[in-house]
């Protein structure tokens, strides 16, 4: 018996059974943070719906399969998300209630009228809609069909429509709080856990980043595509600061310090792309003696940069000590740049003007990144104190997208509509209804016709489903127990399907079209025949939204690529000609925001991708430029009374500017460099006017390399308005 002990306990300590151990701590942990994330979301999907369903038959409403519903199109992986889709679900269901009952009491019993107006309201909500992010356009989605879902199937029966309205909102509202409390409460996954990841490894990843860009180690291919995902980036940080708002009162109270943060990164992302982009072009040039001047500063930014590469070892506080480091270097860098720069003058005076350009990039560049460590730093200050300056994240949807939406929701519930009047098709209202959630749901996505026959095929079996269940399953059980063990399996198989992006589609067509088709009521009713005749109707109008979808301003049409391509080149308008107070934040945010729609259109390995990123990164560098000069202009109303020509030739560059971004081609090119050359020679021969005056001095340096900034991109022979 001892030696058996002692065998055992030299097995358990051998170095066999140690390694085995950790290779399977690690394929667990592994499989939590993968497939075990997949299973919790199906349980508490499934279970959040199967308690919706049970509350609702205790409290006898007539239609349990509404809260089920509801709770399969609010259920996400974040409980953030879950709360902050269920606000918006409120507001819409309660906009789209309203709607109904005006509707039906203006046009009582006349169902052509109705149909009119009820397309109308579809098609003004489902067009709002596209003009939000995130979840907001849910509440103008909820609002266009829950109308439908209350109005039509009482538009001859006036007398139910108030008593309708209310049932289903209270359905929703069941179906919004089993959701809300057990995405909450049981093993919640919390937005604020996700948001400081995402904090964290940004710091981390861009500190990188930035590191081996200074030192020259990222080629310009790899930058683009790196610099292109910094931009999903931004974007999804928004989305996951609003919904941390929703679920947690820190994040709430620090939700302004957290958008400034996000302001801060795309300043920095912006001055390290134009960094980049000048000491490219120096070196395709004649200037790389100005390179080599500059490369020990690069290296020892680098070096402070690259101490900050690791994510387990970078929080808050050592980007508060990051952040000391920075302001010594920034503080010791006028005067070594300014000896470095006396030197230089005497050995290469015809690339001055370069190194002055570099320099000041460089400063900016760690001004920005000082800016954007000391935000990050300051979230772990425990005080409830506001964030005093405001920064809104502006978006910007064009005016034709938003139009050519309208229609072609109008188009498509008008005609199954139309369809239903003539016909008296007995599942024709079904059928409007199909059509006008359709319209809604794809209505933001950058391939709607692939999801809407996606949901077609997922309503199918749906329907096939249901009747199985109907005729075989629902007969043979007694008792809620056992009704929830036969729904379980089908409900986690739709839910399954919707965690998967190339089956979402059929998930959510199977899981909400399953609960309306055969979802169980107090009373069920054993009609196969109108299941299935349902069913097609639901099919079938998913199929006329795709058709209609495919065939009326599809969403990769050129036209519309060009029209948010044009909006983007437009983006230096606002740069030139703009308000100056928060132009800035406005412009980096509606810029990126255009961007990220293009990159949702755009196959990423493809011409026009490349094409489109280009703009944005020359729009980024030049409308910073201009935006720096304009900001400069105020404080040096000097210059005019010197030189009388000063602003009427900075307007000039200006209006050139917008104008060749606006229209570009060869002769806007090169009428923007002869008056980007002009402000240049007045520009020096103020700053040797000013030689008794250093801060003047300085401050018209700085104006001067804005402009020669300006200058090196528009004389890149990679800036894409060479290639128009």
């Amino acid at each position: 018996m001892r030696s058996e002990k002692a065998a055992h306990r030299a097995w358990a300590g051998s170095p066999r059974l140690s390694v085995w151990a950790r290779a399977t701590k690690i394929i667990a942990r592994q499989w939590m943070a993968d497939d075990g994330l997949v299973w919790l979301h199906l349980l508490k999907t499934v279970s959040a719906a199967l308690l919706a369903m049970g509350i609702a038959m205790l409290l006898q409403l007539s239609s349990p399969r509404t809260a089920m519903t509801t709770v399969f199109v609010l259920m996400q992986p974040l409980s953030g998300m879950v709360l902050a889709k269920s606000f918006y679900r409120v507001v819409g269901t309660a906009t789209g209630m309203i709607a109904a009952l005006v509707l039906g009491g203006i046009f009582a019993q006349q169902p052509e009228l109705y149909m009119l107006g009820i397309t109308l309201w579809i098609g003004a909500c489902t067009a709002a809609a596209v003009r939000y992010r995130h979840f907001r356009w849910y509440a103008f989605v909820l609002a266009g069909y829950t109308a439908a879902l209350i109005g039509i199937p009482t538009v001859m029966a006036p007398n139910g429509l108030f008593l309708a309205a209310l049932t289903r909102a209270a359905e929703v509202m069941i179906g919004i709080l089993c959701s809300s409390a057990i995405s909450a409460l049981v093993l919640p996954l919390h937005s604020s856990t996700a948001l400081k990841h995402t904090l964290r490894t940004r710091y981390t990843n861009f500190s990188a980043f930035a590191a081996s860009v200074l030192t020259g180690q990222v080629a310009d291919d790899v930058f683009e595509t790196r610099f292109a995902d910094l931009v999903d980036q931004i974007v999804g940080f928004e989305a996951v600061r609003s919904f941390a708002s929703f679920e947690d009162p820190n994040m709430r109270v620090r939700s302004r310090r957290l958008a400034r943060l996000n302001s801060e990164f795309m300043n920095a992302c912006t001055r390290l792309h134009a960094l980049h982009q000048l000491v490219k072009r120096m070196n395709a040039g004649h200037a790389k003696a100005v390179v080599e001047a500059a490369s020990p500063y690069f290296r020892e930014l680098s070096g402070l940069l690259d101490k900050h590469k690791d994510p387990m070892k970078t929080d808050e506080l050592s980007a508060a000590s990051a952040a000391v480091e920075l302001g010594r270097f920034q503080s010791t860098l006028p005067q070594r740049v300014g000896e470095t720069r006396r030197s230089f003058e005497m050995s290469v005076p015809e690339h001055l003007l370069d190194f002055d350009t570099t320099m000041e990039l460089l400063y900016r560049f760690v001004d920005e990144f000082l800016r954007y460590t000391q935000a990050y730093a300051s979230l772990a200050d425990a005080s409830h104190a506001l964030e005093q300056s405001v920064t809104k994240y502006a978006v910007k949807t064009n005016a034709y997208v938003v139009a050519f939406t309208f229609v072609r929701t109008v188009v498509a519930v008008a005609g199954v509509g139309a369809f239903w009047i003539a016909t008296a098709w007995p599942s024709g209202g079904l059928a409007v209804i199909g059509v006008a959630i359709t319209c809604a749901l794809c209505s933001a996505l950058p391939a709607p016709s692939k999801f809407a026959a996606q949901m077609a095929g997922g309503t199918a079996l749906a329907a096939v489903a249901g009747y199985a269940v109907t005729c075989y399953v629902y007969p043979n059980i007694e008792g809620f127990a056992l009704l929830c063990a036969a729904l379980a399996p089908l409900l986690a198989f739709g839910a399954f399907l919707s965690t998967r992006p190339s089956t979402s589609g059929y998930g959510v067509g199977f899981c909400v079209f399953f609960c309306l088709l055969a979802g169980p009521d107090n009373v069920i009713v054993y009609e196969p025949g109108l299941l299935i005749n349902n069913g097609i109707a639901l099919v079938a109008s998913m199929l006329v939204a795709c058709l209609v979808f495919a065939v009326i301003f599809p969403a990769h049409m050129p036209w519309r690529i060009e029209k948010i391509k044009g909006d983007l080149r437009r983006q230096m308008v606002l740069a030139c000609e703009g308000t100056l107070s928060g132009l800035n934040q406005r412009f980096q945010s509606s810029t990126h925001d255009l961007m990220f729609q293009l990159r949702l259109l755009l196959k990423k390995p493809s011409a026009q991708h490349r094409n489109a990123l280009r703009w944005m990164l020359v729009i980024l560098e030049v409308g910073h430029s201009a935006i720096d000069l304009r900001n400069e202009m105020l404080d040096a109303p000097y210059a005019t009374r010197l030189q009388p020509r000063w602003r009427e030739t900075i307007d000039t560059v200006r209006r050139d500017l917008a104008d060749l971004f606006e229209r570009p081609d060869m002769g806007r090119v090169e009428r923007a460099l002869t008056s980007v050359d002009a402000a240049i020679r007045i520009a020096q021969r103020l700053r040797d006017s000013l030689h008794e005056n250093r801060e003047r001095r300085h401050q018209m340096q700085r104006i001067l390399s804005y402009l020669h900034f300006i200058r090196t991109a528009l004389l890149d022979r990679d800036a894409p308005f060479y290639a128009n």
